[in-house]
Parts: C-alpha cells; sequence; structure tokens
C-alpha cells in the first residue's frame, strides 16, 4: 500500500504559500509508516518546531490499474475519507532554499492521520463535497471540491500514466487554504460535511 499526495490543488492555498501555480499535478508520497488511523495521537516530534496542519480528502483505490482514461476513473476509487498532511515546514523549508527534496518534511511518521471511509454512494456530488478542520473548537480550514484544479478523476488518471494503482493505495487530494502550525495539547476535529470523521489530540 502506498501514499500518493497531490500539491498545490486549491488557488487560495498555492497564493497563501507564495507558490507558482502549476502547469500539471504536483506529485509526493507518504510511506505506510506515516499512517495513523482510529484516531490516535499524534506525537509532536523532537526534529522539528513548525508543524504545520494541511486537512484533505483521501481517495481509496479499489482496484488496480494504469493509464486509465479520466472518463473511466471513477471506476477505480470507491471511498473518500479526511486525511491530514502534517508537514515539518521549518524541514521543508530549508530543504527548498538548498533545491532538495523534501521527502522527510511530509513522510515523516505519523505525518498521516487518515479516517474511516465513506462510501461514494454515500456522497451524491463528488463535484461538491465540503470539508473541514477544527482545532480546539476553532474553524481553521474548509474546502470544497469545487476549488480544486484538478478533479478526482482526472488527477487519478494523471498520476496513473506514471505509477501504476493498486487496492488499498490512498492518494491526499490537496488542501485549501488555512494551513498553519499545531501545538502540543491542540485537539483536532475533522468533517465531511457535517459529519465528523477525524478527532485526535496531538501530545
Amino acid at each position: 500500500m502506498k501514499i500518493i499526495a497531490i500539491g498545490r490543488n486549491y488557488a487560495a492555498h498555492i497564493e497563501e504559500l507564495k507558490n507558482e501555480v502549476p502547469d500539471e499535478p504536483v506529485i509526493f508520497f507518504k510511506p505506510d509508516t506515516a499512517i495513523l488511523r482510529n484516531n490516535e495521537p499524534f506525537y509532536y516530534p523532537d526534529y522539528s518546531t513548525d508543524i504545520h496542519h494541511e486537512i484533505e480528502l483521501v481517495l481509496r483505490i479499489c482496484r488496480e490499474g494504469k493509464n486509465i482514461d479520466s472518463k473511466f476513473a471513477g471506476k477505480y476509487y470507491d471511498a473518500i475519507g479526511l486525511g491530514i498532511d502534517f508537514t515539518a515546514r521549518d524541514i521543508q523549508a530549508k530543504a527548498k532554499a538548498k533545491g532538495l527534496p523534501w521527502t522527510i518534511a511530509k513522510g515523516f511518521n505519523g505525518s498521516a492521520p487518515v479516517s474511516e471511509f465513506l462510501p461514494v454512494s454515500q456522497l451524491p456530488d463528488l463535484s461538491n463535497i465540503t470539508f473541514s478542520l477544527q482545532i480546539n473548537g476553532e474553524l481553521r480550514q474548509k474546502g470544497n471540491t469545487s476549488m480544486m484544479l484538478n478533479t478526482f478523476d482526472s488527477m487519478l488518471a494523471y498520476v496513473s500514466r506514471f505509477i501504476t494503482l493498486k487496492t488499498g493505495d490512498l492518494i491526499f487530494t490537496g488542501t485549501p487554504e488555512g494551513v498553519g502550525p499545531v501545538k502540543i495539547g491542540d485537539k483536532l476535529e475533522g468533517y465531511i460535511e457535517d459529519r465528523k470523521l477525524l478527532d485526535f489530540e496531538v501530545k
């Protein structure tokens, strides 16, 4: 099982980080050791002092495929959940300044809390899904799939040109604006529409 993540997929988030709008989807990986399930706590690592939250919708791949045509892409994922793409922003900034990969900043242990998944059949309009993140009861991020630069189907088709997708793979589909730091003691709650799917603490 692998985690494929799509970066810079919401224009407002690109603007807040002063990045360029990409011509094609930006892809990076997280290892399976990054996953936290069942609302396990996130333990703040000692090698960073600037961990940021990035709430995302996550696709669960249900069949193997490569070179998938976008018009058939919907047959390759069966459920959608929530994930947090925790990012060690200080480590990432240091790597970017040197023109180096920022794998560690995205892929460290516990950097991918993932919720339970909702069957696609429970989400009647995939182009209009609202999702959000609250920290200590305060709304920090809110997005809607209508704001994505690349749709679920188009990003899946793009990824599959280069990387064979297998059953159980997860695709993080990008974060909306509002990213920011977390600290020990914070409580994070993630929602798809009004359904709470993430509820865990930073320790």
